[in-house]
């Protein structure tokens, strides 16, 4: 009775250790007597018992390995050091389980071997200057190389490059002198603008003074013109006045029925006042004249009668 329970616990184990479930992103590979059965993906699936056995179990996402730094020397004879990331994902189970004993091993060895070929054709400063080109060419030689493992390298980067101290040393001298030269550019080009902006604000300075003084000198003129004109206008107005006068002068002694004698004897007092002391030399018509001549006997007439 008790060996009955026993080999029925026994069939259950064995019947439990049949029944797998393969979760995802994941491939078992079965092996059958030793020999390669077939490759189960997700699902529950049921193997033989005692004939069959997983052999592996093989993970499908991407996956990422760190390499530690590897020693490489550049064209021109500088050691440096070097650390990879590799990044890569199983393809083909199978090939992953029987194509390389140890996969990540030979991808270490693949990546340091490679990273030497590609150094080895560069100088140092192609080596700083050139990380995208050398990722693309480590990329394309593991991919190739590790077809046939059942595995694709998606990508390979360059984690650190570490030259010499020597060389460290030298690298931060030059950065350092390089910034010291860009400090003196920026130095310069800022005096360059600041006095070109101070030139170019004294040139709008003296055009604006030229322009205030051209305005100013035009205004002047204006103003002296305006000034010169009233004047004339004021001494055309006493003209008129004067003319207006001497006109009304002469109307009011024709209204008054002055003869002629009087008309001539006004004319004479005209001279006169032309005259005042002004010019030595009068020519005067000879009608005035002759009323001039009339008025002088007229006058000795009166003072001898007045002697008398």
């Amino acid at each position: 009775m008790i060996l009955g329970i026993v080999l029925i616990i026994i069939l259950l184990l064995i019947l439990a250790s049949c029944l797998k479930i393969v979760p995802q992103a994941h491939a078992y590979v079965i092996e059958r007597l030793g020999a390669y059965q077939g490759t189960w993906s997700v699902g529950f699936h049921i193997k033989m018992p005692i004939i069959d056995k997983v052999a592996k179990k093989v993970i499908l996402k991407e996956q990422v390995v760190d390499f530690a730094p590897q020693p490489v020397i550049t064209k021109d004879n500088v050691t440096m050091r070097i650390d990879t990331v590799v990044f890569y994902q199983i393809t083909d189970p199978k090939l992953y389980c029987y194509g390389v004993q140890n996969p990540i091993m030979a991808i270490e060895n693949l990546t340091a071997t490679t990273l030497r070929n590609i150094i080895g054709d560069l100088e140092l400063d192609e080596t700083l200057t050139s990380r995208e080109i050398i990722n693309a060419k480590m990329r394309s030689t593991l991919d190739e190389a590790t077809d046939p493992w059942g595995i694709k390298v998606n990508r390979v980067e360059l984690k650190n490059i570490i030259p010499p101290s020597a060389i460290q040393d030298a690298m931060e001298k030059q950065m350092k002198a390089e910034r010291e030269r860009r400090e003196s550019i920026l130095i310069a080009e800022g005096e360059k603008r600041s006095a070109i902006l101070k030139a170019e604000g004294h040139k709008e300075s003296v055009i604006l003074q030229a322009e205030a003084d051209k305005q100013s000198a035009i205004l002047h003129a204006e103003a002296v013109k305006e000034a010169k004109i009233r004047e004339a206008e004021g001494e055309a107005q006493a003209i008129l006045k004067i003319q207006q006068a001497n006109a009304d002068g002469i109307k009011f002694i024709r209204e008054a029925g002055a003869d002629s004698a009087v008309l001539q004897l006004k004319s004479l007092e005209a001279f006169a006042k032309a005259a005042d002391g002004k010019s030595t030399k009068i020519i005067i018509p000879s009608d005035i004249q002759g009323i001039a001549g009339l008025a002088t006997s007229i006058a000795e007439v009166v003072k001898e009668a007045d002697t008398k």
